[in-house]
């Protein structure tokens, strides 16, 4: 898919995030609910997290330019860090709502019409983040992927609202309302935290996932098996990109011609189980002893060889 064309999946975020804000906003007015609030609260979060989104994957979809030559994947990772700090900010929020509710309880009004209209609200997350978190798999955004995780947490906080709304109702203990919003904002804010934490990863050029990088060796092993070595092993993510670099070691009587075609099948067989990934090789000699000392990031200073 164009990377271009995964700004509609933001758009459906935003619209949804407008709905269901108004629908809990709604709820809110309707029974007095400070947990129904902490729930309207969070998509209001969701709403300023779609509208990064849009900007951020607008940006990655730009292509290389002489300032940016691999590209602008990044951009999405800041759209995650935005749209977690967002959450924890909703989740201070709504403890602070929860405490002053504590303090002052306040009894609730049309219970059933309120909870009706934010199951409906709810539905409506949980449709948007089911599509979003399968585009986001498939074309390894992590913007789409940290917009359906918080639509999920929003879904989950929703179902504990409104668990809590029905036990007042049942129970008429009002304090069951603001314990409840207590428990949703330390959700959050434990969502929040995941969420920077992985985008702050992929901003610090984080390796392959384990499984890829493990695809990875199995496939560079193989050729290992035809007499050749590989060392200088580095991966890193950015985005949906990813990028691998490795010095290739072949016997010194090989021509430049077999070389380059060795390079040619390892880089093929990389890309075949690495996906959307960029390969840089380097060939060196097996009987140059100087091909075992650049193993390091930056190469120990040398005097020219003779």
């Amino acid at each position: 898919m164009n990377r271009g064309s995964l700004t509609r999946f933001a758009w459906l975020s935003i619209a949804a995030a407008l709905l269901t804000m108004g629908l809990k906003a709604a709820a809110y007015r309707v029974t007095g609910s400070v947990g129904l609030l902490s729930d309207a609260l969070e998509s209001l979060v969701n709403l300023a997290g779609a509208l990064m989104a849009l900007a951020m994957l607008t940006a990655a979809a730009r292509p290389p330019d002489e300032d940016h030559a691999y590209g602008h994947s990044k951009a999405e990772y800041f759209s995650s860090v935005l749209e977690g700090s967002l959450i924890v900010i909703a989740a201070v929020s709504i403890g602070v709502a929860a405490v002053e509710r504590l303090i002052h309880p306040q009894a609730l009004q049309k219970i059933g019409a309120g909870l009706a209209i934010s199951m409906g609200a709810s539905a409506i997350n949980l449709g948007v983040a089911l599509v979003l978190f399968r585009a986001g798999k498939k074309e390894r955004s992590i913007a789409l992927s940290a917009s359906a995780h918080h639509l999920l947490t929003d879904v989950a906080t929703s179902a504990g609202v409104i668990i809590g709304v029905g036990a007042v109702a049942l129970t008429g203990w009002q304090s069951l309302d603001p314990a409840i919003a207590l428990v949703v904002a330390a959700n959050i804010l434990w969502a929040g935290y995941r969420l920077v934490r992985t985008s702050v990863n992929g901003l610090m050029d984080s390796a392959l996932p384990a499984a890829e990088y493990a695809a990875l060796c199995r496939v560079l092993d193989e050729h290992v098996k035809d007499g050749i070595q590989y060392h200088a092993l580095r991966t890193r993510e950015s985005g949906a990109r990813r990028f691998v670099s490795l010095h290739v070691l072949v016997p010194g009587n090989w021509t430049v011609h077999r070389g380059h075609a060795l390079l040619e099948r390892i880089e093929a067989d990389i890309r075949r189980v690495v996906p959307n990934v960029t390969v840089l090789t380097h060939l060196e000699s097996l009987d140059d002893p100087a091909s075992w000392d650049d193993q390091a990031l930056d190469r120990a200073s040398a005097p020219p060889r003779p």
